[in-house]
C-alpha cells in the first residue's frame, strides 16, 4: 500500500521516490557503537544471541518440517550496514535523476533457522538452547530477496554475510552492562 501511495503522490505531484524492500534486516555497527535492542524482541539473530548468553530463554523454532534441507525456514537476513549504503545509493540515484522505483534489498543467499544457530554457536563459542514448536499458519518455507535490480540500477550489492552479521551482533549483545 505504501509503494501505490508513493506512485499515487509522485503523478500528483511530480515527486520521485525509491521504495526499498528490506529482507530481514541484522547485525550491528562493526565499531560496536549501535545496536538493536528492543522489547518485545521478534528478530532471529538477537533472540538466538540472547539465548546463547542465557540473557533470553531458549529460542523456539516455529517449524521443522518445511520442505528444505533441515526442515527450518529459510530467510535472507542482511546486514545494517549493507542497508545504509542502499540508501545512500537510493538517493545519489534519484539526486542523479533516477525514475522511482522499487528494490529488493538482501543478499540473494538463504539461511535457515538451524543454520543461524550454527552460526551463532561457532561465533559465540555456546551452544544455544531451543525447543521445537509447530509452524506459525501461513509462513513460507523460503524467503530469499532478488537484489540484481539494486545492483544494476544501483550499483549496489550486500557485502556482508551471515557470519559477519553474527559477529557484529554478538560483540553488541555480549557487551558489559548492556542487559
Amino acid at each position: 500500500m505504501g509503494e501505490r501511495l508513493l506512485r499515487w503522490f509522485g503523478e500528483c505531484h511530480g515527486l520521485r521516490w525509491v521504495a526499498l524492500r528490506y529482507f530481514n534486516a541484522a547485525g550491528a555497527d562493526p565499531e560496536g557503537e549501535l545496536g538493536e535492542v528492543h522489547e518485545p524482541e521478534t528478530h532471529l539473530v538477537p533472540l538466538v544471541i540472547g539465548a546463547a548468553l542465557g540473557s533470553r530463554p531458549p529460542v523456539r523454532i516455529f517449524g521443522t518440517d518445511y520442505p528444505t534441507p533441515d526442515g527450518t525456514a529459510i530467510r535472507d537476513y542482511i546486514h545494517v550496514v549493507d542497508l545504509a549504503q542502499a540508501h545512500v545509493r537510493a538517493l545519489e540515484y534519484l539526486w542523479e535523476g533516477g525514475a522511482s522505483d522499487v528494490f529488493n534489498l538482501g543478499t540473494g543467499t538463504g539461511h535457515s533457522v538451524r543454520q543461524v544457530i550454527g552460526t551463532v554457536e561457532r561465533v559465540g563459542g555456546r551452544e544455544v538452547p531451543f525447543v521445537e514448536a509447530p509452524r506459525c499458519s501461513g509462513d513460507p518455507p523460503e524467503l530469499v530477496a532478488d537484489p540484481a535490480k539494486a545492483g544494476r540500477v544501483l550499483s549496489w550489492q550486500a557485502r556482508w554475510d551471515l557470519e559477519g552479521i553474527v559477529k557484529t551482533a554478538w560483540r553488541w549483545h555480549s557487551r558489559p552492562g548492556l542487559d
